[in-house]
């Protein structure tokens, strides 16, 4: 059984950063690409980031290019998100997921195992 825990969420006011992370267990974490969406209230799961399985190859939303980093550590089954240069805008829940495949996606529909979810609040 697949099951991925994310960590790191809390409150920060606009321009700070936090870093999530997320760590997944039950199968070889290795072999799967890994994807961060988020969900604020009253609107729908909107993808985030990716990565593939080997950490050559990520995706970014247009929304957090150049503010937020994907990374993993297939060592230790870990993949975080890092993320600078917050706004009130990237409030919302931020949720961790596995593919069964190896690249990169960016539909919820192609992730197959979810965490439970980690607050992020941008407030002043």
């Amino acid at each position: 059984q697949v099951q991925v825990v994310e960590s790191g969420g809390g409150w920060v006011q606009p321009g700070g950063s936090l870093r999530l992370s997320c760590a997944a267990s039950g199968r070889t974490f290795g072999n799967y690409a890994m994807g961060w969406f988020r969900q604020a209230p009253g609107k729908e799961r909107e993808f985030v980031a990716a990565i593939s399985w080997s950490g050559d190859s990520t995706y970014y939303a247009d929304s957090v290019k150049g503010r937020f980093t994907i990374s993993r550590d297939n060592a230790k089954n870990t993949v975080a998100l890092q993320m600078n240069s917050l706004k009130f805008e990237d409030t919302a829940v931020y949720y961790c997921a596995s593919r069964d495949r190896m690249l990169v996606a960016a539909r919820p529909s192609e992730y197959a195992h979810w965490g439970q979810g980690t607050q992020v609040t941008v407030s002043s």
